[in-house]
């Protein structure tokens, strides 16, 4: 459970335990959690809803209901299976009958194919930070606000991946969201988001990341009070897969992304909320609802595995060389999605903040790159600089670079570190960026090539690249050796 805020609280600078607290969320953040990816977990609002010895008696304690949500199917590997019991006042069939609703036209589903509606690109992209709507110009709670950039394969052959943009200014009155495609991985960006699911509330602010599973009901009500403008952020939609723990290999037995940083919610009911509740419902990207007297959220109780989870992303352990050389950046991996290819995983989600740098005799920056997965950066907080880009690289905003594409840096700060001195220095410090690498090649909407409005560039200038000069034309000794080759 968080404390009183504190102005002394601050982990931007360097890493979460510069902030000495003594519990395991920012200050702002009023819940309790339960601890441990991978875990099974229990939780009861009441003392004593949970059945003892078996998952379905008779009568439950207080009149209560059993209800099961199987988020994998009845015999999957223990390894791999994915199960819940609730304990609720009313099971979640209770409700009329599903009506179509307008969809949110800027979702986008089905990647099968590209049209005149989708966009492949091959080269590079680049967005200025998406905006939020006023209020006065349209009330948008988090079912308007998504918005597809875009993805690859579709939820119905339970195979692909979807980028999206939320943007928005209203919380969630009276109604909930369960989105029956995939998984969302919720990354905060700007303002302060209270998600209330079935298993309890998630707090969810800027540098922190959440998962809500397929299947399970959840809303989105906006802290006013850290979010004067609305609120901002990324999803990520997995389908057919679920985010894991990257294996460490040599690294041992901890680091990057520990498990036990992990938090699972628990049981909390709602008791403040009157009338009928809307359920809107996301099936292959349309909008269904059910409606129903009682509210979604009445479970007094509950245990097992299929439980959102939040992570804060300041208390990743990084890693990197302590001799020579750039790592390669997948030494950032937070979670892994896999693909069916075991050698390319559907997505991994890195972050890049601040950590030391130490290497020697060694071109320090990132080094020039072709990679065969496509590359997503947005930067959730730091400084409006284009990283060596002629475009500027601004928190809210985000990058995308094809698979295969060449890319890297060119500024002059860069071009410099051929020169510097080394020495021991802090990198990345008062900004955070994540980056998502997938063996997928992203089809692009609409919506994020024009209507998005922030568009920056559809690739680099080549003028960029002035820097980058051909020095090996002008080598002495190598025109010397080419020379002797009757190469010159």
């Amino acid at each position: 459970m968080g404390e009183a805020p504190s102005l002394s609280f601050d982990t931007r600078t360097f890493h979460w335990t510069d902030a000495k607290s003594k519990v395991i969320t920012r200050p702002q953040d009023p819940y309790n959690y339960l601890q441990g990816f991978g875990n099974e977990h229990q939780s009861e609002f009441l003392p004593g809803a949970l059945p003892i010895g078996q998952n379905s008696p008779q009568i439950c304690p207080f009149g209560l209901y059993a209800e099961q949500v199987t988020g994998t199917s009845f015999a999957a590997s223990r390894s791999h299976s994915m199960r819940n019991f609730l304990y609720r006042r009313r099971p979640a069939c209770v409700h009329s009958t599903y009506q179509k609703i307008p969809d949110n036209p800027t979702i986008e589903s089905s990647f099968l194919n590209p049209s005149k509606d989708l966009h492949s690109i091959p080269s590079q992209l680049s967005w200025s930070p998406f905006k939020i709507p006023a209020k006065e110009v349209a009330v948008i709670d988090f079912t308007k606000g998504i918005h597809t950039l875009g993805g690859s394969g579709q939820p119905n052959v339970r195979e692909g991946i979807a980028y999206h943009i939320f943007t928005i200014n209203s919380s969630m009155q009276n109604t909930a969201f369960v989105n029956t495609d995939g998984d969302f991985l919720i990354v905060a960006q700007e303002g302060h988001l209270d998600i209330f699911t079935e298993l309890g509330h998630i707090y969810l602010q800027p540098s922190e990341i959440c998962v809500i599973q397929q299947g399970l009901r959840f809303k989105v009500d906006i802290v006013e009070k850290y979010s004067p403008s609305g609120a901002r952020g990324y999803i990520i939609e997995t389908w057919g897969t679920k985010w894991e723990l990257p294996e460490l290999g040599p690294l041992g037995s901890f680091g990057l992304a520990n498990p036990r940083d992990f938090l699972f919610p628990t049981a909390d009911i709602d008791t403040s909320s009157s009338g009928p509740w809307k359920i809107v419902s996301k099936q292959e990207g349309r909008y269904y609802a059910i409606s129903q007297d009682q509210t979604p959220f009445d479970v007094v109780a509950w245990h097992g595995n299929y439980i959102p989870y939040k992570y804060d992303l300041t208390k990743f352990v990084y890693h990197n060389t302590v001799s020579v050389d750039h790592t390669d950046p997948s030494i950032n991996t937070v979670l892994t999605a896999k693909s069916r290819d075991l050698h390319a995983p559907l997505c991994d989600f890195l972050i890049f903040g601040p950590r030391w740098d130490v290497a020697q005799n060694t071109f320090r920056p990132p080094y020039f790159h072709r990679n065969c997965a496509s590359e997503f950066l947005a930067r959730i907080y730091g400084p409006e600089v284009a990283g060596g880009r002629s475009e500027v690289f601004a928190p809210g905003g985000a990058s995308y670079e094809a698979g295969f594409t060449p890319h890297g840096n060119a500024d002059q700060r860069t071009i410099g570190a051929m020169h510097v001195d080394l020495k021991p220095m802090r990198v990345g410090e008062n900004q955070l960026t994540f980056m998502l690498e997938s063996c997928r090649s992203l089809l692009f909407t609409n919506w994020a090539l024009n209507d998005s409005g922030v568009l920056v560039a559809e690739d680099i200038p080549a003028s960029t690249w002035d820097t980058v000069p051909d020095r090996f034309g002008e080598n002495e000794e190598a025109i010397k050796f080419l020379k002797a080759m009757n190469r010159a």
